[in-house]
């Protein structure tokens, strides 16, 4: 047996385990943690600004590839109470990361040491598992755990919290039989699968349901192969998004009260049966249940057994791994189809596809107002950026019209903070996603507000040399906050603009608008360039990629919205509200009819 600091065990653990980029903060209490990875230079670490920003770095880093386990690493005290809402964040969305905090020696927990928080307590419920390791030789222990539960049944994050005399003591420790534990994930059965197509086999207008659970289990050629072999509609949720390409004929649209299509919500309310996969029933995508449900059959298959009846009882639950059944679904499906008993939905199908492509369900996009409508603003992007694009967003009307208007063609390209939406989530996110992946072509997308939270990250970027493009749709104002205060007859605390004292009077529409964020990004290391007509958004993207190409920093692209738009949403499915004219010809949304030819 080997002996070695406690620490030196976490990190050999972790080499282990497949981790090798690591987000964080250094601090006295963490700091033997540090010594000893620095000694291994094996787990590269980039230097955030704010440990929260340090949580969602390793969100993206989670999210952009099958597999990742994002690190992310704080001191004592603060730190961790900073990794809460990454936490929180993760876990309701089910992703896996890492927090690691350093803590006050064991003997000066309970007396208010400086910085001595009972970090273990506050994390528990936005963790799968939060621990303090009060004796050395159960760090390497803890941390072997704490892997084969961010990875067990529904994916989640693990807090592991190290008192600074743990992290010291010597221990025996004998990394070269260490193995990694076996992931559990549970598996539906031939017979729950076959009893779930027969049910389908009943239904005149069925159509799929595919979640987060999908991309989560790496599992989406198996659901378009499933799809394509029955011939059934999906709907993607939000989180499911690019599960299956935007362009693919099986693509029925988005379902919901804010981020969805006309033709999504219309084709939901005319199936009759819905296959729901590695979804949870969000209440933005189903409005109230008895809208949601009425009239329709519903098999639930999601890998956490209490998600089976949390929102609404199915009328038959599996609970599997979405990668799991959609295998059994597909291999049952091809045996049935030898023997003759599918069904023939082409004609559901084709109902399906004719409300895709009608204008009568489009909304418009092709304004030419100045200041410009953010509609205008998705359909220069899309245009733009083409299909390989990966976009990352958080919450807001930027994120609620981008998932009306924008395009995914692809799984982990469309990178979103879904049930928990804090702001500022999108620059550290798009870092994450960067570390992960320095090929891919990264666009975030942040309101006025998200950007302004931990702008200070963009300076990451800089350092690092994490290149990629945000574009920042800059209405000088809470849009969302702003919209939803039109129920109580006010427009109260939510206003953004001021003049600023350092921007010319001869910068027309721009004096208003508070903050420069331009001065702010070149501050921080990063070009920034600024778009106030629809024809300069495309020379904007040629000179952001041209600098990303040379300097290798991120590149804000601010866009100046009009100040006040109502973007379309509603209390139900089929109540949204639609502020703007909807489409009238093909010239009035372009990008979301030449999509289909």
């Amino acid at each position: 047996m080997t002996r070695m600091k406690a620490a030196m065990a976490a990190v050999l653990v972790m080499e282990k385990e497949g981790v090798s980029q690591a987000f964080g903060i250094p601090g006295a209490a963490i700091n033997p943690l540090y010594a000893c990875m620095r000694e291994r230079e094996s787990i590269a670490h980039v230097l955030a600004r704010h440990v929260e920003g340090a949580s969602h770095m390793a969100e993206g880093y989670t999210r952009a590839k099958a597999g990742n386990i994002g690190v992310c690493i704080g001191t004592s005290g603060p730190a961790g109470t900073d990794m809460i809402t990454g936490l929180y964040s993760a876990q309701a969305d089910s992703i896996p990361i890492l927090c690691i905090t350093g803590q006050a020696p064991r003997a000066r927990l309970h007396k208010e040491d400086f910085q001595a928080v009972d970090i273990q307590a506050i994390a528990k419920p936005v963790t799968k598992w939060a621990t303090t390791v009060l004796e050395p030789a159960q760090v390497p222990r803890a941390f072997q755990q704490a892997f084969h539960l961010m990875r067990s049944g529904r994916p989640g994050p693990v807090l592991i919290d190290l008192p600074f005399d743990v992290q010291m003591a010597e221990i025996e420790f004998d990394i070269e039989t260490y193995e990694p534990l076996p992931v559990y994930k549970p598996a539906a059965s031939r017979k729950q699968v076959e009893k779930a197509l027969e049910m389908l086999l009943a239904a005149d207008k069925p159509l799929i349901v595919a979640g987060g659970g999908v991309i989560n289990a790496d599992a989406c050629d198996l659901l378009v192969e499933f799809a394509e072999l029955l011939g059934l509609p999906v709907i993607p949720t939000l989180m499911g998004w690019g599960a299956i390409p935007d362009n693919h004929p099986l693509m029925a649209g988005m379902v919901g009260l804010q981020t969805s299509h006309r033709y999504g919500n219309a084709t939901m309310l005319a199936s009759d049966f819905v296959l729901g996969i590695g979804n949870r029933w969000a209440n933005r995508h189903t409005g109230s249940v008895e809208v949601y449900t009425k009239g329709r059959t519903f098999v639930h298959v999601d890998i956490e057994p209490t998600q089976i009846g949390r929102v609404f009882a199915p009328d038959y639950g599996i609970v599997s791994d979405a990668k799991a059944a959609l295998a059994l679904f597909v291999e049952v499906a091809r045996e049935w189809q030898t023997q003759g008993r599918l069904r023939d939905w082409s004609g559901w199908t084709a109902e399906c596809q004719q409300r895709k492509g009608s204008i009568e369900y489009q909304r418009k996009t092709n304004f030419d107002n100045v200041p410009m409508k953010p509609q205008r603003v998705y359909q220069c992007m899309t245009r733009a950026f083409g299909e390989d694009v990966c976009y990352i967003s958080t919450i807001g009307l930027s994120q609620i019209a981008a998932a009306q208007f924008l395009h995914v063609y692809k799984p982990r390209h469309w990178i979103n903070c879904g049930q928990a939406g804090p702001l500022g989530w999108t620059v550290p996110a798009a870092l994450g996603v960067r570390a992960a992946d320095p090929g891919r072509k990264i666009v975030a997308l942040s309101g006025d507000y998200d950007f302004q939270f931990l702008i200070e990250e963009l300076a990451v970027g800089a350092q690092f040399k994490l290149p990629y493009i945000h574009v920042v749709v800059n209405n000088s104002y809470l849009g969302l906050i702003r919209q939803a205060q039109r129920g109580f007859s006010m427009d109260y605390c939510v206003q953004l603009g001021f003049d600023n004292i350092n921007t010319p009077a001869s910068d027309g529409i721009v004096k208003g608008y508070g903050v420069d964020h331009l001065k702010v990004a070149e501050g921080l290391g990063c070009k920034a360039i600024r778009v106030e007509r629809q024809e300069d958004m495309r020379p904007a993207i040629d000179q952001a990629e041209a600098w990303m190409a040379e300097y290798r920093v991120p590149v804000v692209i601010e866009v100046i919205l009009e100040r006040v738009t109502n973007i379309a949403m509603g209390t139900e499915i089929d109540n949204i509200n639609e502020f703007e004219e909807l489409a009238q010809s093909r010239e009035d949304a372009p990008t979301a009819l030449s999509m289909l030819d």
